[in-house]
This record gives structure tokens, sequence and C-alpha cells, in this order.
């Protein structure tokens, strides 16, 4: 299970796992799983575009984001119950994910987005996210992680 076919889409394997998750009576993995196949359709007819790898990726990112600060807050209230239901639903979907860009070429698109737009300050930060937004690996890249790092660089 979860193992990506030679030319699948992500939106595809998903749709594949549910089906064999289902077989196997696994049903948090089902559950998981339909619950996002769910969001990325909706994203799609937001969007008003047709499923594809980035629509999929940027859905599922969004998915993991919102269940580890959720996460947060379980633990904070004292439910560990919660947050392991959590824990465990983040485990299903990042295999979904690509792996993102290691450091040292995360580091080198940042500098070069600063050096681009000519930030000087953190006012600024907003530009360079645009110029990351346009690159190629855009879709590898976590922007949540990614605005840190940019904070950092700038004054």
């Amino acid at each position: 299970m979860g193992m990506l076919h030679p030319m699948a889409t992500v939106y595809e394997t998903l749709r594949a796992d549910i089906v064999a998750a289902m077989k196997a009576r696994d049903r948090d993995l089902a559950l998981a799983l339909r619950t996002m196949d769910a969001a990325i359709q909706r994203a799609a007819m937001d969007a008003s575009k047709p499923i594809d790898d980035p629509l999929a990726v940027a859905t599922i990112r969004r998915a993991v984001k919102n269940l580890t600060d959720a996460r947060a807050e379980f633990e904070r209230g004292g439910r560990a119950d919660l947050a392991t239901a959590n824990t465990a639903e983040i485990g299903f979907l990042a295999k979904y994910l690509p792996a993102g860009l290691d450091a040292a070429k995360l580091e080198t698109l940042i500098a070069e987005a600063i050096a681009t737009t000519g930030a000087a300050s953190k006012k600024e930060m907003g530009k360079v996210i645009g110029v990351l937004k346009q690159h190629p690996d855009a879709s590898l890249i976590d922007f949540g992680a990614v605005s840190k790092l940019i904070q950092a660089k700038l004054p």
C-alpha cells in the first residue's frame, strides 16, 4: 500500500490506497484518505481546475499543516488521544507529499530570490515569497518553513 506506481499521479495513488484500505478493513486509514479525497475534489471545484499533482500536493500539505496545528492545540489541552489520532493521520498523508528540497538547495533558492528582488528588510518578504512561488520547484517548497528562513536573512 502507498507504493507510488511509476506513472500514477498522487491522486490516483491516493484513490487506489482508499480501495486497498477498505479491503483491509483499515477504518482509520480509509477515513483519513476519503476525507483527503473529498478535500482535493473540493479544491479542484473551487479553483475550476482538473485535479493534478500540484493541486493534490498543495491540498494535502494544507491538511497536514492544519492537523499539525490542531495537534499542538490538543497537546496543550491535555487531549493526548486526539493528538495521537492526528499524528497517525499526518503519517497517512505525509507519504503523498514529495520529499521537500534539501536544506542546501532551499538556502540557495532563498538567496537567489532575495538577490532577484533586492529585498532589504522583512517588509519586503512578500516579494521574495512571490519569486519562490514562480520557481519550477515551488510544489516542493514548504512556504511555512521558508518564511521563517527568509525572516532570519532579512533585517
